[in-house]
């Protein structure tokens, strides 16, 4: 079971809908937390890449600061810090909002006049041509511990939480191309500390599986033995809400077709333990609403029964949790929810310890 000793919300600007978050813990300590932020709803014009960090192990939080704001919504936040000590935040564009100004009149049939004008005024930056050349996934990059951030750079692929470093170098980025006609699941690689992405590989499908419209946001850890692991988004019907996994024992070069764990809850956040074994969180959006997490000690063979993080959500609009590692060995967890119907989404936190009684595969 999960020791939850603190929950809290961490946001501080709620006339804004936070959403889909990512923390990292930095090699001096600090702790930084990324997310689309600046929104009015789940769907929007209007979303920015926004971050905070602390200094205190999550106790305060500093003043969010919008460290990206292109024309289009912008959405999700990875985060990561390379052993050079390199901070690269990742994002994508999206013309979601579009479908309600354009084909779907009757969804703000009860919108205020006011609502209507700022989303068109919001919309009407750029014509519809140049809207659709600023789709794309992207990454933002830090030399100087976040004071200053580099211009947008193409990374051919987009999961949640971004990408991570292996023990060889490189970063490794598994997610799904988003603006493609394929829109395929594959693994992009950086071998220059995120100046640069190359696709590397992509992600084979189960037979009668649709990835173009059901494959979504993955994440990858690598294992003590080297074994990439990967688990995806599925809303096939075939495990339908249920997390997919796939390895790579080559460096991220083949791929295991996807094949499902048994989890229903998703997209997941993995994490390698100080101790070796692997832990996945997960947004569980069906009661009890919340955020879970399994672990693994075969390096991604079997997984724990859950444990459960946070229980106590009212309704579906949550989850996207990641998870870090304190000195101390307990745990830090990071996600959004909206706490009720009809509310922005916040930032929530938990620190918690894994039980003694955890340890049980399914």
């Amino acid at each position: 079971m999960a020791e939850v000793a603190d929950l809290r919300v961490i946001s501080q600007q709620p006339e804004f809908y936070a959403g889909w978050p990512t923390v990292v813990r930095r090699l001096n300590g600090e702790l930084w937390v990324t997310w689309s932020g600046g929104r009015e709803a789940h769907v929007c014009p209007f979303g920015q890449v926004h971050a905070m960090k602390s200094n205190d192990g999550g106790e305060t939080w500093t003043f969010p600061r919008v460290l990206h704001d292109g024309p289009i919504d912008d959405r999700d936040a990875g985060i990561l810090e390379t052993a050079k000590g390199t901070l690269i935040v990742t994002t994508f564009s999206s013309l979601a909002y579009e479908e309600r100004l354009m084909t779907s009149p009757e969804k703000m049939a009860d919108w205020e006049p006011e609502k209507v004008r700022r989303w068109k005024a919001e919309r009407d930056w750029l014509t519809a041509e140049e809207r659709k050349k600023e789709l794309g996934e992207w990454a933002l990059r830090s030399t100087d511990g976040g004071i200053s951030w580099s211009a947008r750079i193409p990374t051919r692929v987009n999961g949640p939480h971004g990408p991570i470093q292996l023990a060889d170098g490189r970063l490794l980025y598994v997610g799904k191309q988003l603006w493609t006609a394929e829109k395929r699941i594959g693994v992009a690689e950086s071998k220059d500390d995120g100046l640069t992405w190359q696709m590397l590989a992509e992600i084979p499908s189960r037979p009668g599986d649709t990835v173009a419209s059901d494959y979504h946001e993955a994440h990858a850890v690598e294992a003590g033995d080297g074994t990439l692991i990967a688990q995806i988004r599925n809303h096939n019907v075939n495990n339908k809400g249920e997390t997919l996994q796939t390895e790579s024992r080559d460096g991220g070069r083949t791929w295991s077709v996807p094949h499902s764990i048994g989890v229903w809850g998703l997209p997941s956040h993995l994490l390698r333990l100080s101790d070796g074994r692997l832990l996945m969180s997960y947004g569980h959006r069906r009661k009890p609403y919340g955020n879970q997490a399994r672990l693994s000690a075969d390096n991604g063979q079997t997984w724990s029964v859950p444990m459960t993080i946070s229980g106590d959500g009212s309704w579906g609009d949550l989850g996207y949790p990641s998870t870090v590692e304190m000195s101390d060995g307990s745990l830090l967890t990071v996600w959004f929810e909206a706490l009720k119907k009809g509310q922005n989404a916040v930032l929530r936190q938990a620190r918690w310890r894994i039980g003694s009684t955890s340890e049980r595969a399914r």
